[in-house]
């Protein structure tokens, strides 16, 4: 398994070189406070990776309130045990 890992991340930086020799040419990348002249392989690649971040950052928050919520439903699960199994523990009266 550790091969084929190997393997799928050589052919990964292969065809990532390939991608930056074709796309060597030199823009202008002008952003709020100036420009700035840079190969248009590594603005594609700064461009891919900060998409990746905000994705992620967006995808978070969500996550994070069902991992709560599902701390608090966990605690009143105990609860609720807790009481079931008091419950269970009286005598029934009248029989």
């Amino acid at each position: 398994m550790r091969v084929i890992s190997y393997l799928v991340l050589l052919v990964i930086m292969l065809i990532g070189l390939t991608f930056a020799s074709l796309n060597s040419t030199v823009v202008t990348f002008n952003y709020y406070l100036g420009m700035k002249d840079i190969a248009l392989s590594l603005l594609l690649v700064f461009t891919f990776g900060s998409g990746i971040v905000l994705g992620l950052l967006v995808a978070i928050l969500p996550w994070i309130k069902v991992k709560r919520d599902n701390v608090r439903v966990k605690a009143r699960l105990k609860v609720f045990e807790k009481e079931v199994e008091n419950l269970r523990s009286i005598p029934i009266k009248g029989e």
